[in-house]
């Protein structure tokens, strides 16, 4: 059992009146900020629902899809106009319901949850076995409560035929299939909804861009609004880029059978190009005719054609798929008339409730939140979304953003980044240079103290650094990576990556002359950090850090102007330890409310 004491050094953090143990509510789940001392089952890999289901859990079912939409023209399996996806399902066993027959009674009929990704025979179980990474999650917590779960691969991989396309449009039309089946099907209420994460974090955009008037609600972890977006950051390339397609996921597809002729299809031959060329420009490639990247961008569609809710989840520490796809999604989606909730912890490419995963964090890494990143509260906060939006069934959730801060504290916000941050500029005039001068090279960077704060300081969302940056004689661009450490221990804050022919930020570059001085308009990924009184923050420049890589025209030195016009902007918000909920721990320290804020 997982249970949090309320211990006396923390009754100055938690004394706002609005949130009780005494609430008048009667929906069987408290509010987030009243769930801390509630009672959960932490022996298992992954959370449980706090009420158990009352149906069993029938025999799973093999079913194949058909896909008529791929033809000839697509290649693969288009050539015999027998493109099928694959999915195991389960569906809870209900007194009096065949599920063979060809119509049911309303009272048979159930939600379908699925989980849809490339993984299954690829790396992990088959989709008829539950798979640890989610499936067995949604199967024990979910079937028991009267939904239908189906682990979906999405074509080239497990027994779904066709090409491995790598969210093209041919996948997006199997999950699109998939979805109208789990959707008409006589077993079905016609409300579907799809999770995952990481590639299957992804899937459910896809769905979304697709549109379907079963889609109900989609909950995507560490997923990408588009594989260009997450890949390419104002310029720059993350090292996998260039071979993601073919070097990466191509081989899920190549499985040594009589299937694997069918990757000759359009989407796997484009890869060969599409990554190498984009790695040499930093742009989608549109201005050569190619659709490839465009294809594969789903958020707009996804604003266009889709009409269910929307419930974001990303690790604040994701080093594998950045937080920038999840902001400024939250707040686009929103302004989109969509119903929004997010949750972002400091836990890296990992779902809510995977100690394994949080352990092993280090720090600056989301080390000094753990063990708070835990949420053993996450089977019952998906319950009350799923029954709300696919069932129609108990009280509409909270439409708000559960954030954590890198010392573990968590706090509700109506939005992400918040509403009513205010921003502290710096010139880097008022900074100092420790050490060195001011340009940069393959062997030396920039470091710059700048600034220290009397108050404790909040800093969330998405900073900004814009400095005037002069490239080589010799070049036609150049190539800046900026990390923000605390001043007092280089402890990780944030960073940030530019290739300046992409100055003045997004997707449109230019032709720099050799020698040119640009104002490169940097943005840091995604963070939620608290710098205490007394203590500052240091700028570390270099040519590039992570994964990100120079392009081939970026090689030479770069020379900063550190001047007036060269700013740091920090959004920031106020919060105390009134605003401040733990969630339920086994443990009796919560280090961000020891000292009262």
């Amino acid at each position: 059992m997982a249970l949090l004491l309320a211990a006396p050094m923390l009754s100055g953090c938690f004394g706002n009146e609005t949130f009780t143990e005494n609430s008048a509510s009667e929906h069987w789940l408290k509010p987030v900020e009243e769930r801390s001392s509630l009672f959960y089952e932490n022996g298992d890999v992954f959370s449980r629902v706090s009420i158990n289901g009352t149906f069993g859990i029938d025999v799973v079912r093999s079913i194949f899809v058909s896909v008529p939409e791929i033809t000839l023209s697509d290649g693969g399996a288009g050539a015999t106009g027998e493109a099928k996806v694959h999915l195991g399902l389960w569906l809870p066993q209900i007194d009096g319901c065949d599920y063979d027959l060809a119509e049911l009674p309303e009272e048979c009929r159930v939600p379908v949850i699925a989980e849809i990704g490339p993984y299954y025979d690829d790396g992990d179980v088959d989709a008829l076995t539950p798979a640890n990474r989610l499936g067995r999650f949604l199967i024990e917590n979910f079937v028991p409560h009267g939904y239908g779960v189906a682990q979906v691969s999405v074509f080239g991989t497990g027994e779904s035929n066709h090409c491995m396309d790598l969210m093209g449009l041919d996948e997006q039309q199997g999950i699109h299939s998939a979805v109208e089946y789990l959707g008409k099907a006589p077993f079905s209420n016609g409300a579907v909804g799809i999770i995952g994460k990481s590639y299957d974090g992804s899937t459910p955009w896809e769905a979304a861009a697709m549109g379907s008037e079963h889609l109900k609600t989609i909950i995507p972890m560490s997923g990408l609004i588009g594989v260009q977006d997450l890949m390419w950051r104002n310029g720059s390339m993350e090292a996998r880029g260039a071979i993601m397609h073919n070097g990466v996921y191509g081989s899920f597809g190549l499985d040594g059978d009589s299937e694997d002729i069918e990757n000759a299809c359009e989407g796997y031959v484009e890869g060969y190009y599409a990554g190498p060329a984009a790695y040499i420009t930093g742009d989608n490639l549109a201005w050569s005719g190619s659709d490839y990247w465009q294809e594969r961008h789903f958020l707009t569609r996804a604003i266009e054609n889709y009409q269910g809710s929307v419930y974001i989840i990303h690790g604040m520490q994701d080093w594998n798929v950045d937080p920038h796809m999840a902001f400024p999604v939250h707040q686009m989606m929103i302004d989109n008339g969509f119903e929004v909730k997010g949750m972002y912890g400091q836990w890296g490419h990992d779902y809510p409730d995977r100690m394994s995963g949080h352990q092993g964090l280090s720090s600056g890494r989301g080390g000094e939140a753990f063990p708070f990143t835990l949420r053993w509260d996450w089977a019952d906060d998906l319950l009350e979304w799923f029954d709300f939006y696919l069932k129609n069934d108990g009280e509409k959730p909270r439409l708000i953003a559960e954030i954590q801060d890198n010392m573990g504290g968590w706090r509700v916000e109506e939005t992400y980044p918040p509403a009513d941050q205010e921003w502290l500029r710096y010139g880097m005039d008022k900074c100092t240079v420790i050490g060195g001068g001011e340009t940069i090279t393959s062997s030396s960077g920039v470091r710059i103290e700048c600034p220290f704060f009397d108050e404790d300081t909040r800093i969330v969302g998405t900073p900004t650094f814009h400095v005037d940056a002069t490239i080589s004689a010799f070049s036609t661009s150049g190539h800046l990576f900026v990390e923000m450490v605390q001043a007092s221990n280089e402890m990780h804050l944030g960073h940030a990556v530019m290739d300046l022919r992409y100055h003045a930020g997004g997707k449109n570059g230019e032709v720099l002359t050799p020698g040119e001085t640009v104002n490169a308009k940097m943005e840091f990924f995604g963070m939620d950090v608290l710098i205490p009184a007394g203590d500052g923050i240091h700028l570390i420049i270099s040519q590039t850090g992570e994964d990100y890589i120079p392009s081939p025209v970026s090689t030479q030195s770069v020379t900063l102007g550190l001047t007036a016009s060269s700013i740091l902007s920090l959004s920031t918000v106020t919060r105390g330890c009134d605003d401040l909920f733990m969630p339920p721990m086994m443990t009796e320290q919560y280090p961000q409310c020891i000292q009262e804020m």
